[in-house]
């Protein structure tokens, strides 16, 4: 009898233990699928500046053809970001995440996308400086405007890209909670309790 309670046990907690990996798997999925879907914007903001900002540029002259050359080089840079971040999300196996590893990738990307947040506001402040100085300047003034404005443009897009993003990820923090119940650490030992 207590073979069969022990084996019972084991089988019960190898299910659980299995389906707690299934739901963990499913929460990576969700995750990964945010960072594409977050890169197909980009990568759509990014082809339409470098497509338009191509073609502009060598139709306007003065102050436009160098916001539209800045918008140009932006697009590219971007394009690089959004299909690197895209390629590494979508090569990324979702069962490969331990719960510990989870959490971690979890926050750390809500950390990099805050810490772009604030390079965002600095590119705009930097655009309206160059805004500012080309009224003070004699050396190609149209420039300093045409690229300032860019730059005001193209911070502005990704401060409210990187905080929409940030605010899809916080959303699914609510999930870890359930990863996280019956785990507690007491000084020098690990325990997980699982009522039911």
């Amino acid at each position: 009898m207590k073979k069969a309670t022990a084996t019972l046990f084991f089988f019960n907690l190898a299910l659980l233990l299995a389906a707690q990996n299934l739901t963990l798997q499913d929460y990576n999925q969700k995750r990964l699928d945010t960072n594409r879907k977050a890169m197909y914007v980009l990568g759509a903001w990014a082809v339409g500046n470098l497509a338009a900002g191509s073609v502009l540029m060598t139709q306007k002259q003065g102050e436009d053809k160098y916001f539209h050359q800045m918008n140009a080089g932006w697009g590219a840079v971007n394009l690089g970001i959004a299909a690197f971040g895209f390629f590494s999300a979508s090569n990324t196996d979702p069962a490969s995440f331990d719960v510990f590893t989870t959490v971690q990738e979890q926050y750390n990307m809500q950390k990099i996308l805050l810490f772009n947040a604030g390079l965002d506001i600095g590119y705009m402040a930097g655009g309206f400086y160059l805004m500012e100085r080309s009224k003070n300047t004699d050396k190609r003034p149209e420039r300093l405007k045409g690229f300032g404005k860019s730059i005001v443009l193209q911070g502005a897009f990704l401060f409210a890209f990187d905080l929409t993003t940030y605010l899809f990820h916080a959303k699914n923090n609510e999930g870890l909670k359930g990863f996280m119940e019956g785990l507690s650490f007491t000084g020098d030992s690990l325990s997980w309790r699982y009522v039911f």
